[in-house]
């Protein structure tokens, strides 16, 4: 078998120490950074006794990628901008590309500093520094006429005190030696700015400021930019949410004609046993919750809690007014993670699972995270007899603002699926959770789940009186 054939039929598991010939001398990989099955590898790597990164496009049709990569390496160096030589570049035996680059040994990217971060939101100092960090490297490459295409944190790398561009397939080269006109330059910041939650949206105007010392441009930001920015995000989530039914590098997906189950990938092996047998987790368990339509209980797997949530088939009756649309778990599922996207916080789903005859549900089951915190009642008090205090206060209204911000009811706004931690408020049960896309929908919507959140405490009492005075009518 050929080399690229082998790369391919590896799948997701190409061996390593791997030994490919290339043009110089041979190419030993030595570990394995990316992989996308069957189209390109990514991996670290030695060639004539330096560390190199290696890129191999194994997809039948390649050559197109592979010369967008070295071109847009090409036109960085072209512009000035500091990005890893290109070293080596060439056809691999068989079919396939490959292209060697400078290994930045100890480099770390902007979204593993952003990820390692204690304190992310629009009050960490840490958090706007990287961001100004971009925007200047961004700025720069705007006056080149250069634009990052898959614009995210991951693709700016520091390596001894400076920064470098790196993904040269995503750089196209608009106007080369011209600056990018103000158009140009304002859906690409859309993509820049898309990918962070909608907290940071009212920053823009402020963290332009490190861009036009770069590239200054007239009547950049306001109400345009704005706009674009949330549309692109938008974009980026319907995106998401598609990958989360999908196997790809983040989710895994098994289906057959009696199941249907997504997992993450990175959970995949310490969940295999509830995967193939959840109701295991409800045998000899204290359940949290035992009712008709659903079954919660907690369990410790690989040394943490999770909670498993069986949405149960009552009768003959109910099954078939069910079978032919997704499972509450599948609604939640992506409930959970359309609203971890946006930075809303929930616990983190883990896997889904959907029993079936074919096309047709039967029985299903959610598995998250488990969030430790007490419920609202705990935190407030069930008789209301006072306001919270500032901190709850403030915790409160703004998950409020994300969800009036998002179009979000929740649709079942009990206090006891509102959990206080780690100084958050955490939505749970999020079975009958909805996105609203037209205003009137969202505003009824709205409205019964704010009256269901100030019904959980007597109407005369203090805090039911506060909550009427300060939530968005």
């Amino acid at each position: 078998m050929n080399t690229t054939a082998r790369l391919r039929h590896a799948g997701r598991h190409p061996s390593t120490p791997c030994s490919l010939p290339v043009e110089g001398g041979a190419l030993d990989v030595q570990q394995w950074l990316r992989i996308l099955p069957g189209k390109r590898l990514v991996g670290r790597g030695e060639w004539q006794g330096r560390q190199v990164l290696a890129k191999l496009f194994i997809a039948t049709g390649a050559e197109r990628h592979w010369q967008r990569e070295s071109n847009g390496i090409q036109a960085l160096q072209r512009a000035g901008l500091t990005t890893p030589d290109l070293l080596a570049s060439g056809e691999l035996p068989g079919g396939g590309y490959y292209l060697l680059t400078e290994f930045l040994a100890g480099s770390q990217s902007l979204q593993q500093r952003w990820e390692t971060l204690p304190d992310a939101s629009t009050d960490s100092a840490a958090a706007r520094a990287i961001l100004q960090e971009a925007l200047q490297l961004i700025a720069a490459m705007h006056r080149q006429g250069l634009a990052q295409t898959d614009m995210h944190l991951g693709n700016f790398l520091r390596y001894q005190q400076q920064l470098y561009v790196i993904d040269g397939d995503a750089i196209e080269a608009v106007e080369p030696g011209k600056p990018l006109s103000p158009k140009a330059v304002e859906a690409n910041l859309a993509l820049f700015f898309a990918q962070f939650e909608p907290d940071w949206d009212q920053q823009i105007d402020s963290l332009l400021q490190c861009y036009l010392a770069v590239n200054p441009l007239p009547a950049l930001g306001g109400e345009q930019l704005f706009a674009m920015v949330q549309a692109e995000r938008q974009k980026r989530l319907d995106d998401f949410l598609g990958k989360t039914l999908r196997d790809c590098t983040q989710f895994a997906v098994t289906r057959s004609f009696r199941q249907f189950s997504v997992v993450l990938r990175s959970e995949q092996q310490a969940l295999a046993p509830l995967l193939d047998d959840p109701d295991s987790a409800f045998a000899g368990t204290p359940l949290l919750k035992d009712g008709g339509s659903s079954t919660v209980t907690r369990a410790t797997v690989g040394g943490r809690d999770v909670v498993i949530k069986r949405y149960n088939i009552k009768g003959v009756g109910h099954w078939l007014k069910r079978f032919w649309r997704p499972s509450r778990a599948w609604h939640s599922w992506l409930a959970g993670w359309r609203l971890r996207f946006l930075g809303i916080a929930t616990p983190q789903p883990l896997a889904m699972i959907e029993r079936r005859i074919g096309p047709l549900r039967r029985e299903a089951w959610l598995i998250t995270e488990y969030c430790p915190g007490s419920t609202l009642f705990q935190r407030l008090g069930e008789a209301g007899d006072s306001v919270p205090d500032e901190t709850t206060a403030n915790a409160i209204l703004h998950t409020f603002r994300q969800l009036n911000e998002a179009r979000i009811s929740h649709g079942d706004f009990k206090a006891t699926n509102l959990l206080w931690h780690a100084d958050q408020v955490w939505l749970i049960d999020l079975d009958a959770m909805q996105s609203h896309a037209g205003t009137a929908a969202w505003h009824k919507a709205w409205a019964r789940d704010r009256a269901r959140f100030v019904r959980n405490w007597p109407a005369n009492s203090e805090l039911a009186r506060w909550l009427e005075r300060i939530l968005l009518r």
